[in-house]
């Protein structure tokens, strides 16, 4: 499977690959430079790691798919400010620095995210950010815990 190594985490603890995964998860990728990820994606994948707790693995993926190859020690040192100071990410940050990753998982663009059952069956792919994108992945989350969300 194709995933980020223990290394390329640049916030938090390394996520191994969803095969060996116990719970189900969401997996975003964004980038730094993508509006729509600052402003929605990332929001959204904070609030439904605060409802969801502990029963859905998250994490983001800084992919440079779609947008600017940057050398590495200029994206790591600002994906770390942002993860730490900015957002205050609650979940582990990897970075998807040729966009390799986001390429194999064929992702449409930033933010796109993925839906793992729990050993690694992929259950959604659902690119963006707007509402519709939102609402799909809340209810499958829903799902996994048992929980309505507001």
């Amino acid at each position: 499977m194709n995933w980020p190594a223990a290394d390329a985490f640049v916030w938090g603890d390394a996520v191994p690959s969803p095969e060996v995964w116990t719970r189900p998860g969401l997996v975003m990728f964004f980038n730094l430079e993508c509006p729509a990820c600052i402003s929605r994606g990332i929001p959204f994948l904070k609030r439904l790691h605060a409802e969801a707790g502990g029963r859905v693995q998250m994490l983001a993926i800084h992919t440079s798919r779609g947008h600017r190859l940057l050398p590495q020690e200029d994206v790591v040192p600002t994906l770390r400010r942002f993860a730490e100071r900015y957002a205050r990410l609650p979940f582990p940050v990897a970075l998807d620095l040729d966009g390799s990753v986001a390429a194999h998982w064929q992702t449409e663009g930033t933010p796109h995210t993925l839906a793992f059952a729990a050993g690694g069956e992929l259950l959604r792919s659902v690119y963006g950010s707007q509402d519709n994108a939102q609402t799909r992945l809340e209810y499958l989350v829903q799902e996994w815990t048992g929980e309505e969300h507001g």
